[in-house]
């Protein structure tokens, strides 16, 4: 029986699967995350450079998310392929760098693990078909974004204007909405947050949100269209507020420092995502409209 044939038969070799998938692209994720916001500083400085007719300063050696090999920061020591398991060779080294024995961030393989969880709740929930897929790649998409904009305060264009016209693309085979709600979902997911921000400078003078968080709205609306935008928008706020408060109760954040947005949306979007239908569905039925 041939390997696809095999999976769409078998749930629990499909999520088997799916989480070794979402491993290694958890490690790859990894990268992303790191590598990324630097690629972007240096086009902008580049950028800067070419505009002001300065010479550029940035380095001569190639940055990419290929090159060069991942490394230790501290001594430098090339990570080989037996030290880039992902989970396992952290566990292996016992944390530590091979060469120096200096400490590696937990969060690696910790990211690595959300990957891989939130890989086989997708192939739990959607089975082996189209709508797996394209929620596997969205996982991937919005883990890498929280962990950008809790490093960076910066939600990449690089990954969310591709996952707009993602969307749209996966939905014009209706796969998780008709096109039309995911067209409305895309525009109405941006304006909407558009008009909170300019409404919030108008009052406030200051801003309380960057287009990021707009475009990663937009996203979220061209994959599950207009009618899971106002789930989306009250789950990420009380998310943000459990979290916020949680931060400040364990003196973890200060309260006069923003905690950005993006973060937030991205969880609720993937909630929404997995469990919106139910999330509907049991409101409806408490609140004795169904």
């Amino acid at each position: 029986m041939p390997i696809i044939d095999y999976l769409a038969v078998s749930p629990v070799a499909w999520i088997v699967v799916a989480s070794i998938l979402g491993l290694l692209v958890g490690s790859f994720l990894n990268v992303v995350i790191y590598r990324l916001p630097i690629i972007m500083q240096r086009e902008w400085a580049e950028q800067c450079a070419e505009l002001t007719g300065e010479v550029s300063s940035q380095p001569e050696t190639a940055f990419s998310l290929s090159k060069p090999r991942s490394a230790c920061p501290h001594c430098g020591h090339a990570i080989s392929a037996l030290e880039n398991i992902p989970v396992i060779s952290y566990l292996v080294l016992g944390g530590k760098c091979k060469a120096c024995r200096t400490p590696i961030s937990i969060r690696y393989p910790i990211i690595e693990l959300i990957s891989a969880c939130m890989s086989a709740t997708i192939a739990w929930q959607f089975g082996f078909d189209w709508s797996a897929i394209g929620g596997l790649f969205l996982s991937w998409a919005l883990l890498a974004l929280t962990f950008i904009d809790v490093d960076h305060q910066l939600l990449p264009d690089k990954i969310t204007l591709p996952l707009i016209w993602l969307g749209l693309i996966f939905n014009l085979g209706t796969v998780y909405t008709d096109l039309n709600s995911s067209v409305i979902g895309a525009v109405a997911g941006y304006l909407s947050l558009w008009s909170i921000y300019h409404l919030f400078r108008l009052v406030t003078g200051k801003e309380g949100m960057g287009y990021g968080d707009f475009k990663l709205l937009a996203a979220l609306g061209a994959w599950m269209g207009w009618q899971a935008l106002p789930m989306i928008v009250l789950l990420s706020s009380f998310v943000g507020a459990v979290i916020g408060v949680t931060l400040i109760l364990l003196k973890q954040h200060q309260r006069d420092i923003p905690i950005p947005f993006g973060p937030y949306l991205a969880i609720a979007g993937w909630i929404a995502l997995v469990w919106g239908d139910t999330i509907n569905s049991t409101y409806l039925h408490w609140s004795g409209l169904a």
